[in-house]
């Protein structure tokens, strides 16, 4: 969330954002709508000050009037603070109407771009900021995508995950179940080298918590939530992680917090539909490690470039090809200021996949959070930042179809001690 202080002293510089977004002139008008509500509120604020230490002053009269025995003069003041105590009241109603629906338009704003995040409608116009440099596989024409592939050597189902939950739940067993894990281990420890503290959190959460990363309010229905107990499934460990600072004052010394975190993530993925959605290219539960951290706001995007560098070392152990896209505004998420997508190549689907993104929020989370740092004698609010490192589903799929072999599919070397198998065969 912008700072009400940042809204009013860079007014032009988020008008300017939001048409980066694609913002229409009359969803802009939000932003003056805000301003005038926080002088309404200012002004309501000023004017119950001035009630309420008016009747503080004639409560304390009425007492002096009684001891001296004026007691008509202090009945009819008595009445006066009685009509100010109704007037007060009201104008505390008004004050809470106006401040609830100013902190609603703030919701509705998002951060503001980047400098360096290009125009652009869909993510047709992102930026490729680094592209593989070697060839791209080609595969035979008997190659198989890896949903035929995982029925080929017994690694996860899809029919079964729609028996026992619904569709978009796959059911990995065997030589599929162990990749996966040893897909995890291999981040995480990979992560751990990096100097991450590694996290296990809730994969419930409330909506206070939902509500700081930005998931609330839930724009495009993406959330799963369970109604009875207001908690909500995790779309990524980002939320609960990033939350262990929710109302905390670090201290300077303390940056960079670095945390990462293995869950399950579980995302609606309401709309989603098509060829592209096949086997596990968009799946409701998926598995991830999330790297997270606050960093000092001096510092904030030499550590997204330390992040993405992560992230590009973790592909090229892999073996995988990758490109790296530098979103445009109108790709760019709600809370992000800058974000770069990775996408590895499919080969038997001849097609790029989204498998991270790794983004600098700068201070629109920590203003949700109230997330700070003592800077001597003041406080600040810190930066977040976050990346996938990496989501599995797209990345299995990959390996899968890069790395098929008449005689199997080979398993990059980077992860064999972790598969304690370098071949998937019949």
């Amino acid at each position: 969330m912008l700072q009400l202080s940042y809204i009013r002293e860079h007014k032009q510089q988020v008008l300017d954002g939001l048409d980066k977004r694609n913002f229409s002139t009359e969803d802009k008008a939000v932003v003056d709508q805000i301003i005038q509500l926080d002088d309404q509120r200012k002004k309501i604020q000023t004017e119950l000050d001035e009630m309420l230490a008016e009747r503080n002053r004639l409560s304390k009269e009425i007492g002096q009037l009684f001891k001296q025995g004026k007691r008509d003069e202090a009945d009819a003041m008595k009445a006066k603070v009685g009509q100010l105590k109704t007037d007060s009241a009201e104008l505390e109603e008004n004050f809470k109407t106006v401040k609830a629906s100013l902190q609603e338009k703030l919701y509705n704003v998002p951060n503001v771009p980047h400098p360096s995040v290009p125009k652009g409608s869909t993510d047709e116009d992102n930026e490729i900021a680094k592209d593989w440099s070697g060839t791209l596989p080609e595969l035979g024409d008997d190659a198989l995508p890896h949903w035929e592939l995982a029925k080929k050597y017994n690694l996860f189902d899809l029919e079964l995950g729609t028996k026992i939950t619904g569709s978009g739940f796959p059911l990995y067993r065997a030589k599929g179940a162990k990749l996966q894990r040893a897909l995890i281990n291999f981040f995480l420890d990979e992560a751990h080298k990096a100097g991450y503290e590694e996290i296990i959190p809730p994969l419930l959460v409330n909506e206070d918590t939902a509500r700081a990363t930005g998931q609330l309010p839930d724009k495009e229905g993406q959330m799963y939530h369970a109604e009875k107990d207001d908690l909500y499934l995790i779309p990524t460990a980002e939320v609960p992680v990033t939350n262990i600072y929710r109302d905390v004052i670090v201290e300077e010394n303390d940056f960079p917090i670095k945390l990462t975190g293995y869950t399950p993530c579980f995302r609606r993925e309401a709309g989603s539909y098509g060829a592209h959605v096949r086997g596990l290219n968009r799946v409701h539960q998926f598995d991830k490690v999330e790297i997270v951290q606050i960093q000092h706001p001096d510092k904030s995007y030499e550590t997204l470039d330390e992040m993405v560098q992560h992230v590009e070392s973790l592909l090229q152990k892999l073996e995988l090809p990758y490109r790296i896209l530098r979103l445009c505004g109108g790709d760019l998420g709600f809370t992000s200021a800058l974000t770069f997508d990775f996408e590895v190549y499919s080969a038997a689907q001849k097609r790029w996949l989204e498998v991270s993104s790794v983004s600098n929020f700068e201070t629109y989370q920590a203003n949700r959070m109230k997330l700070r740092f003592k800077d001597g004698k003041s406080t600040r609010l810190a930066h977040t930042l976050n990346g996938s490192a990496l989501a599995l589903a797209r990345i299995v799929a990959a390996l899968l179809e890069n790395n098929q072999t008449p005689e199997g599919i080979r398993i990059p070397k980077a992860i064999q001690d972790y598969t304690r198998f370098d071949l998937i065969d019949a």
